[in-house]
């Protein structure tokens, strides 16, 4: 996740790249920030899909963050614009540009933490990972896009993975879920059994079907719930414009 950082005070620049990188930290995303002192520097170096978000200064010598904005939307339409400012005198204007949110100065972790959190909603899941141990192993990362199923067997998570292979950790369905935040795309399908939402095809004779043919048992009792939470879980992908994961 790119995210490109449009300020003309140093000061700003290094605490949103901080606090940023903080939120990387505390909440497992892969995270890049790039820095730009001016609007026109920023505008030179942009385009199309080169940032997920951009946090952009209004008040800035030279080019203004609103004048910025106009010319970085004839570029691209979709990318997710956060204005950072010291008053919410020009707000309406402001998000006249298709802003997604704003931030006034100074800056702090929590509105900052929440402004990506939200944005992250609207963004592919793709760069969100986890740390695990295995065997004598700590430490490993795993992307939680590329883990497609979790079962428990007895003390231990067997994790499949979408290259076909699969890890064993010593953890439990609950402390899995955890770790992920309780990410959506991980639906309980029976006791024991979470599976990746973006990775089941389909549900037929009471198993979910997933990309590799693999077959999962789901509870019975439960079948409609599941089948109703995989809708739910794709079409809020698709209404918040996120392309299905690998390229795929």
């Amino acid at each position: 996740m790119n995210i490109a950082l449009v300020d003309d005070e140093p000061i700003y620049l290094r605490q949103m790249a901080k606090l940023c990188h903080d939120f990387a930290i505390q909440h497992h995303y892969n995270l890049e920030t790039v820095p730009f002192s001016s609007g026109e520097a920023f505008l030179e170096a942009f385009e199309e899909n080169a940032f997920s978000i951009v946090f952009l200064d209004i008040y800035m010598d030279g080019m203004d963050g609103i004048s910025t904005a106009e010319k970085m939307r004839e570029k691209d339409s979709h990318c997710l614009l956060v204005f950072l400012t010291s008053s919410e005198e020009f707000m309406p204007e402001a998000f006249s540009c298709h802003a997604f949110e704003y931030i006034t100065k100074p800056f702090y972790f929590h509105r900052v933490e929440r402004v990506l959190q939200d944005a992250i909603q609207m963004l592919p899941v793709s760069s969100k990972y986890i740390t695990i141990s295995s065997g004598r192993t700590s430490n490993i990362p795993l992307f939680l896009s590329d883990i497609t199923s979790v079962v428990t067997d007895a003390h231990y998570l067997d994790i499949g993975l979408a290259d076909g292979t699969a890890t064993r950790s010593r953890m439990t369905m609950t402390q899995f879920l955890e770790l992920t935040e309780h990410d959506p795309r991980f639906l309980l399908i029976n006791k024991g059994i979470a599976l990746n939402a973006d990775d089941i095809v389909s549900i037929e004779n009471n198993c979910c079907v997933m990309k590799n043919g693999t077959r999962f048992p789901i509870r019975i009792r439960d079948r409609s719930q599941i089948e109703q939470s995989v809708r739910e879980y794709h079409l809020k992908r698709i209404s918040n414009r996120q392309p299905a994961r690998r390229g795929t």
